[in-house]
């Protein structure tokens, strides 16, 4: 097969903010390469160019969404932010993503594809004590971050055993939204080295592309958020009328 037509492969990123990847992923160049036919929005797997460097994306634009009544259009902006406050935090958990407003359906996201165990998601993982850790810091993420869709299928499990958090479009809103399946570890300790970590967030400092990228009520909620975590020190009791996200997976 000509070198031209094989699919990108995948690239194994030896640091959560890889510079080539991320410029890759800013200004490499875009081929479609199909849609994810189970995602709720446009959703697309496409192939990046950039240098010598080749590799799969997903590519999520804004005129694929589908409108919502709480949140408003752009929501590949909140996965953009999603990867800087987990970058800023020094988590690991989402993978590299970049804006791209040149995409072949327009602005929107793009995201390095992780080649994911297919027989992994929360429900399974969590089934593993040695995946504790890694769900943890997912449940303090999607806390301070306000998830309102942290479905099961949306923890990856790739082949070197590291845990991924994806699809996080739905978060940052300024009104408590949380839902999700992250509930086991409700009333425990969160625990000091991920509070160090939350500290100068709670302190009010920020990510420095989150003005950019979001609301600036959405910001200062992001900074009490991380300060009301810092004070209470533990993970929260569902509450809510409707604490779980639907479909659980």
């Amino acid at each position: 097969m000509p070198e031209d037509e094989r699919s990108p492969r995948p690239v194994v990123v030896s640091q959560h903010r890889d510079e080539a990847v991320l410029a890759a992923l800013a200004y490499g160049k875009v081929e479609l390469v199909g849609r994810i036919p189970w995602s709720s929005n446009a959703t697309f797997l496409v192939g990046l160019r950039h240098g010598n460097l080749e590799l799969p994306a997903i590519y999520k634009p804004e005129r694929g969404e589908r409108p919502l009544w709480d949140f408003p259009r752009g929501l590949w902006r909140r996965e953009v932010a999603a990867y800087e406050l987990d970058a800023f935090l020094g988590w690991g958990l989402v993978p590299p993503t970049a804006p791209r407003r040149d995409g072949p359906l327009g602005p929107g996201s793009v995201q390095l594809c992780v080649e994911a165990r297919r027989d992994a998601q929360y429900f399974t993982l969590v089934e593993q004590p040695r995946y504790y850790g890694a769900l943890r810091k997912v449940a303090a993420f999607d806390l301070i971050a306000n998830n309102a869709d942290r479905k099961g299928g949306h923890c990856l499990l790739d082949r070197d055993g590291h845990i991924w958090a994806i699809d996080n479009g739905l978060c940052f809103h300024s009104l408590p939204k949380l839902r999700t399946v992250i509930w086991d570890f409700a009333g425990e300790p969160i625990g000091d080295d991920v509070l160090a970590t939350v500290e100068p967030l709670a302190l009010g400092v920020a990510p420095e592309a989150l003005p950019g990228l979001l609301g600036g009520s959405e910001v200062a909620a992001l900074k009490q958020r991380a300060a009301a975590v810092l004070e209470s020190r533990v993970f929260p009791e569902p509450s809510g009328d409707f604490p779980y996200p639907w479909p659980l997976v």
